[in-house]
């Protein structure tokens, strides 16, 4: 039985259909990525599955045991620490363990009964069986994984930046126990490293989710199945977004030729139509009035293929000139008061290369960026760009945008003089903003359509050097492809900084992973870095296993030593108890055979019994010696040569 099953649904906004005929199931183990253009109604029809939003027609049947769980719209201003936010998921636990508690200290205080101790038993074991032996690890695990720290686990929920709430949201989410997971856009406000980490808890999530994302790299990596809003219709492939992308390629190729083909045999047939009629008599009437049924009957089965969305277009084109070296930064360090963000940072970027900064969330990324564009000034360290290097900065924040400004004065302003009136109409046309959206204040704009007008303005640069940072935010997938394309084709150097994987492996001629000591280069894109990556964590583990192996012999040769020292000794010591039994003996026979003792027969006679006893000594003595040096022989092969 499905988890979720959707049959026909519609939903319009007044005299605008923003969906219709939307059927789709999912089953237990779904991992399900769903795409479509900002604006397309991906958000909208999660509102309709979590009950916030209504819908026009159709139908919406939940499973009986389907537990869905999605992010929440607010999160907490309360004052309660962010470990203590995420364990509110396990309200159910908290409640059993405090009641455990209080049966517990009931017993101490009033000594046991049945009727506590058998309430003890079961919440006992419907505790452990909902997990809660390993509920709190398993928090903490999850918040770390996510990105945040030790020491922010007990930092109020209050003082964290929208995007750190958000991922405690999806941290309680996560920890939610549902096994039909709603997310929006997971990955925004996480670096690789956090996006890492979630896409190796979704791939071995047992339960099923949908996932509405542009991130294509994390869509291949956690997706079985492709739902695609495109048109008011969706459109759905077995596979991840790579697979469903060459599926509807060719889809949209055989509809197109099917099309075709139609078209042509409904024109070939008008026209034998046309010539009937053109003949006059009545036979050609009648053939032309079967052919024309014919000609209606193809019309009706003809489907016209899908077509594209309107997506931005465009080109950068960079300004000639320019030395070979762009940008160069030797020893540069940046702090902020006693906070020091980076230090001894060095690095070389060409004319016409392609280079991206990867790294943690607060590594500096975006204030070397500030520090290449002089927006900024180092702590310590040079740093400069080459002569006749016009730079362009595209910022993440987008504060540099006025929000008072109409879409045209924005872009416009600066080039009034430059560009004509039509120009700049044609270029807005380009990045979708036509008629009255032209008029709309910047800050009514959302967040794609800012990053459109932001691109836009940069287009018209013409720099030599783009300093990009996280361009393909707010971005939906066709936007990102055409950015990708543009800047494939661009003629200058860029230097980026993104958490668009998919972008940096098409693009990317160097990585500089950055730390707080500096950078270390990759060549190639974002798989080549993986692969070095690997090799140098087998690198070191190799070199670790070695060290460990060595400090292993060190440690063998020394017992060894320590025990050969003891065969030694022991060898000596038997050897010396031997000669001093021998001594023993011949002092006691030396005595007996003397005249005035061997007279005295009651002397003689204990003088015997005491020779006795020193030869059995003697015999026992030389069995631990030849036991000791046997020991000493065995021990002495291979380890006792001189080093």
């Amino acid at each position: 039985m499905p988890l979720l099953a959707v049959n026909g649904l519609k939903k319009s906004f007044v005299t605008r259909l923003l969906f219709e005929d939307v059927s789709f199931e999912v089953e237990p183990g779904d991992h399900i990525g769903f795409i479509g253009v900002n604006g397309c109604g991906k958000s909208t029809l999660f509102a309709i599955l979590e009950g916030r939003e209504p819908y026009d027609e159709g139908m919406i049947s939940i499973g009986r045991d389907t537990v869905m769980g999605s992010m929440e719209q607010a999160v907490s201003e309360g004052d309660i620490s962010l470990f203590d936010y995420a364990l509110e998921v396990f309200s159910e636990l908290i409640s059993i363990e405090k009641e455990l508690s209080r049966i517990s200290d009931e017993i101490t205080e009033k000594g046991a009964n049945e009727r506590l101790i058998e309430r003890q038993h079961r919440l006992n074991e419907r505790f452990e069986d909902k997990g809660g032996l390993t509920y709190t690890a398993r928090t903490r695990s999850t918040l770390l994984g996510l990105g945040f720290t030790e020491e922010e686990l007990n930092k109020s929920i209050r003082l964290f930046s929208g995007g750190q709430r958000n991922k405690a949201q999806l941290a309680k989410l996560l920890l939610s126990g549902a096994n039909l997971l709603l997310l929006d856009e997971p990955t925004n406000h996480l670096d690789i490293r956090a996006i890492e980490w979630l896409e190796d808890f979704l791939s071995s999530y047992k339960g099923a989710f949908i996932v509405i994302s542009h991130d294509r790299y994390f869509l291949d990596k956690v997706t079985n199945r492709t739902i695609e809003m495109k048109n008011c219709r969706i459109y759905k492939s077995k596979g991840n977004y790579s697979r469903h992308a060459e599926l509807r390629a060719t889809a949209r190729e055989l509809e197109k030729r099917r099309y075709l083909r139609t078209m042509k045999e409904i024109k070939r047939i008008e026209g034998m139509v046309e010539q009937q009629r053109r003949w006059g008599q009545e036979h050609n009437f009648v053939t032309a009035f079967h052919k024309q049924k014919a000609a209606d009957r193809l019309k009706e089965t003809l489907v016209e293929p899908e077509r594209d969305p309107a997506s931005i277009h465009f080109k950068f084109s960079a300004k000639e000139g320019g030395g070979n070296e762009v940008a160069v930064c030797k020893g540069l360090s940046k702090s902020f008061g006693n906070n020091e963000v980076f230090r001894d940072l060095d690095m070389l970027v060409k004319k016409g290369e392609k280079v991206f900064v990867l790294g943690d969330n607060g590594c500096g990324k975006t204030t070397l960026l500030n520090i290449l564009s002089g927006r900024m000034r180092p702590t310590s360290g040079v740093c400069y760009l080459g002569a006749h290097i016009e730079p362009a900065y595209y910022e993440q924040t987008m504060t540099s945008l006025d929000p008072e400004n109409t879409v045209l004065e924005e872009v416009w302003g600066k080039y009034f003089n430059t560009i004509s009136h039509r120009d700049i109409m044609n270029a807005l046309g380009a990045f979708l903003f036509r008629g009255e959206e032209t008029e709309k204040k910047i800050g009514l704009l959302s967040g794609g359509e800012l990053a459109r007008v932001q691109l836009l303005k940069l287009m018209l640069t013409k720099a030599n050097l783009l300093l990009l940072d996280e361009p393909t935010n707010h971005l939906d997938i066709p936007s990102r492809e055409a950015l990708e394309n543009a800047l494939d084709e661009y003629n200058g150097t860029i230097i980026a900084v993104t958490h668009d994987r998919y972008l940096v492996n098409r693009l990317a001629d160097r990585i500089f992973h950055m730390k707080k000591d500096g950078l270390k280069e990759y060549v190639g894109g974002y798989d080549d870095y993986l692969q070095a990556l690997k090799e140098e964590t087998e690198i070191k583990k190799q070199e670790e296993k070695k060290l460990s192996d060595n400090a292993a012999q060190y440690y063998e040769k020394k017992a060894m030593k320590s025990e050969l020292a003891r065969a030694r000794n022991a060898a000596s010591r038997a050897e010396k108890s031997v000669a001093q039994a021998e001594l023993e003996l011949e002092r006691v026979n030396e005595e007996m055979s003397r005249p005035e003792v061997s007279a005295d027969y009651v002397k003689t006679g204990e003088l015997s019994k005491k020779a006795d006893e020193i030869r059995k000594t003697i015999e026992k003595l030389y069995a631990e010696w030849e036991s000791a040096e046997a020991r000493l022989a065995e021990l002495s092969d291979g380890n006792d040569r001189p080093e």
